[in-house]
């Protein structure tokens, strides 16, 4: 795991956002004036796996960067589960992420082998605390 601070443009996500929470977040954030924790991302595909509002939530702020943490998708201590009567796997994540077919908002819960035990993929999110001033 690494962190970066990489333009939002490179990055690619797999799974729609509901505007109605998105615009709560950047309600938020702007409050805040900060970003508080990376998001996280494939480190081979530059898909995102876990943040998506929070990096909508920046975009409509005017910011050209987020903190990320890259992760290996590959490693067996990820999974990825359904949050509906969906199926999902790993190969569809980086599909829809790599061909811009997007999933439905949060069909995909991430969680990773982590502290001996299986844990939400935002609990390796690092705490940034970034002013989003450096983040345009």
């Amino acid at each position: 795991m690494s962190l970066a601070v990489v333009e939002i443009s490179l990055l690619r996500e797999h799974e729609q956002t509901s505007s109605q929470y998105c615009e709560r977040l950047k309600k938020r954030i702007m409050d805040d004036g900060v970003i508080k924790r990376s998001i996280a991302v494939d480190s081979r595909t530059n898909v995102i796996l876990d943040g998506h509002h929070r990096l909508n939530a920046l975009r409509e702020l005017g910011c050209r960067m987020i903190p990320v943490t890259y992760v290996d998708y590959n490693s067996s201590a990820i999974q990825v589960e359904s949050r509906r009567n969906f199926q999902v796997s790993k190969e569809m994540v980086i599909s829809a992420g790599l061909t811009g077919n997007k999933l439905p908002p949060k069909t995909s819960r991430h969680m990773i082998f982590h502290d001996g035990r299986s844990r939400h993929i935002s609990c390796i999110e690092k705490i940034v605390n970034i002013p989003l001033t450096d983040l345009t």
